[in-house]
């Protein structure tokens, strides 16, 4: 499976979950460890930690859904899964404000 099938397939996994605002960005020859950085939000903490426990089995897990930010590592793709508080506070996207999101097969 490619980056790009992983990151689709994540970000189906997440948009099943009712996550919000399910971003892709191709950050291939701009990361030094990543691919596809995938950024959703979720309602409140309850709602983070059905979004983490929808996603499959990552590398590694960080973060804790009352911190409002969790973080899974599939190597090729990670997922970032915040509180809209903590989204707009970290600002992620504004590391790839040149880049444009990919399409996911709702937007």
């Amino acid at each position: 499976m490619t980056g790009e099938e992983q990151a689709r397939g994540l970000v189906q996994a997440l948009e099943d979950a009712k996550a919000t605002d399910v971003k892709v960005y191709d950050v291939r020859g701009k990361s030094g460890f990543t691919d596809f950085f995938v950024v959703a939000t979720g309602a409140a903490a309850p709602h983070l930690k059905a979004l983490a426990r929808a996603l499959p089995k990552a590398h590694r897990v960080s973060g804790d859904p009352e911190s409002g930010w969790i973080v899974a590592d599939y190597f090729d793709v990670v997922v970032h899964v915040f509180s809209a508080e903590a989204r707009a506070y970290y600002a992620l996207e504004k590391l790839w404000q040149d880049e444009e999101p990919e399409p996911t097969p709702t937007n």
